[in-house]
């Protein structure tokens, strides 16, 4: 993941809807969510969160599956390991392996 995309998702994640957002798909796994369950879920209005699910899926923390007339929502869990090896890319003093098991730890096989 480069700079520009990190900073972008950082900001995404910087407002309480989006990171809820966020962590809602998370929990919702392969099963991800209509964006009518997600604004129902949240009590978010429909307006507001579609504005909102565009700026997560732009940042490349969500994506998103259409099914029909419907939008079906999704973690973007290669999005996630892109954010989080981006952190720490330089960790340990720029000895990458030796963060490889907490990289292990933090990243499922979803």
């Amino acid at each position: 993941m480069d700079k520009q995309l990190a900073l972008s998702a950082f900001a995404a994640l910087s407002q309480s809807t989006r990171l809820d957002v966020v962590r809602l798909l998370i929990k919702a796994g392969s099963d991800g969510m209509f964006a009518g369950e997600i604004g129902e879920a949240l009590d978010v209005r429909q307006n507001t969160m579609s504005a909102n699910l565009s700026i997560l899926t732009r940042a490349g923390l969500i994506r998103s599956e259409r099914q029909g007339r419907a939008v079906r929502y999704f973690a973007d869990m290669n999005g996630m390991r892109g954010l989080l090896g981006f952190l720490m890319e330089d960790c340990c003093g720029g000895r990458p392996e030796l963060c490889q098991p907490l990289l292990n730890e933090i990243s499922c096989p979803c």
